[in-house]
Parts: C-alpha cells; structure tokens; sequence
C-alpha cells in the first residue's frame, strides 16, 4: 500500500505514522515507512504535486519511488 499526503511537518508526521498516535489510512494498513519525499516552498506547491502523484497509476508511483531509492529503505531517519 502506497500513501501519499502534505505536511508542514514532515519528521514529526512521519513520527504520528510509526506510533499510530492518528486513526486513519495509515494505522490502518500499518504504512510506517517514509521512502520518498519532497520539499516545497509553498503549500499550495505541495497540495498540486501532490494531487499529481494522487492521480498517476501505481507503477507510476512505483517509478517515482525507486528513481531516487531504489532499495525502498526508511528515510525517517535522515531527516
């Protein structure tokens, strides 16, 4: 499962995720794994890159992901 969002906040996010501090998609399907990310200046920057990546098929995503992390490891603890 793939899951893709915007935040202010990235490592304290990433953080909720892995500690299942919030009910939603995520605790759900137990996605605890940062394995791509991008930076924006502006949120509305952000909310349009991400509704792209929304729309794009899955071996889309799969692409995007492993263009820059082929090995699909945790970047949380680069941050």
């Amino acid at each position: 499962m793939l899951y893709t969002g915007v935040t202010g906040n990235l490592k304290k996010r990433i953080y909720e995720h892995k500690e299942k501090l919030i009910d939603g998609f995520s605790k759900r399907y137990n996605l605890n794994k940062l394995v791509y990310y991008e930076v924006f200046e502006s949120a509305m920057d952000a909310i349009e890159r991400e509704k792209q990546i929304k729309a794009g098929s899955r071996n889309r995503k799969i692409r995007l992901i492993e263009g820059i992390n082929k090995k699909w490891l945790d970047l949380y603890h680069s941050l």
